[in-house]
């Protein structure tokens, strides 16, 4: 029989933060995804890069209504955007993701529609999105494909509905790792990518992206590009 006294209860020297202390005692502590964990650990600067993306997409969607979510994949940067819309469908074709996913939105309060879905097959049901974003998903598509992908994106979309779609650039290969090459199967120059945009938009605007800095700088000296698209065609 163990006859110790009970651990008391932790007090912080500054009364200010023992909500804090009470919430991870009382609610535990909030974990990270599946893929968002692998990155933390192996590189937490680019997890920083990933939820910098979802902050602007956040922005730029603030105050839409229905937004889906192409590719959510373990959905830990989704809660930026939920923060600035009314509701987020998050979806990724990859029910190993999504299933994490919903086990975390369970227990931490946030909570999102969530749905397995391969955007190759068709628009997001029931479509009538009032926006709709994806981040690192063009660059695995192939470009056989890449029409599809975002044919469908523009489909799920109202008449006057908006997207954010970003993708690693051509020019950041140079500097990406071998497990990222393998996936990255079609990376664009930003001309290019401005180009299949407006083949399904009728406004594309062009942002660049290095770090967590967004701008509207030289493209080819951009990592990352952001395609904001207005007016599904």
């Amino acid at each position: 029989m163990d006859t110790r006294a009970p651990a008391a209860h932790p007090r912080t020297r500054e009364p200010q933060y023992q909500f804090e202390v009470d919430m991870a005692l009382s609610d535990g502590i909030a974990r990270l995804g599946i893929m968002s964990n692998q990155r933390w650990r192996d590189d937490p600067r680019g997890l920083l890069f990933v939820l910098a993306r979802y902050k602007f997409v956040a922005k730029m969607l603030s105050g839409k209504g229905r937004v889906v979510e192409v590719g959510c994949a373990d959905a830990f940067g989704t809660r930026l955007v939920q923060q600035e819309v009314r509701s987020v469908t998050a979806t990724d074709f990859d029910p190993v993701f999504l299933a994490d996913a919903r086990e975390r939105m369970a227990t931490d309060g946030w909570e999102c529609d969530t749905l397995v879905h391969d955007i190759l097959s068709g628009p997001v049901p029931p479509g009538g999105f009032d926006a709709a974003y994806s981040l690192d998903v063009f660059e695995h598509i192939v470009p056989e494909q890449e029409d599809t992908f975002v044919r469908n994106i523009a489909r799920s979309l109202t008449r006057t509905g908006a997207a954010v779609i970003g993708s690693p650039s051509l020019q950041s290969q140079a500097y990406a790792s071998e497990g990222s090459k393998a996936g990255h199967v079609n990376c664009k120059d930003g001309k290019e990518y401005r180009r299949v945009m407006e083949r399904h938009f009728e406004n594309v605007f062009l942002f660049s992206m290095n770090d967590e800095v967004v701008h509207t700088g030289f493209t080819p000296m951009a990592h990352y590009l952001f395609a904001l698209c207005c007016g599904p065609k």
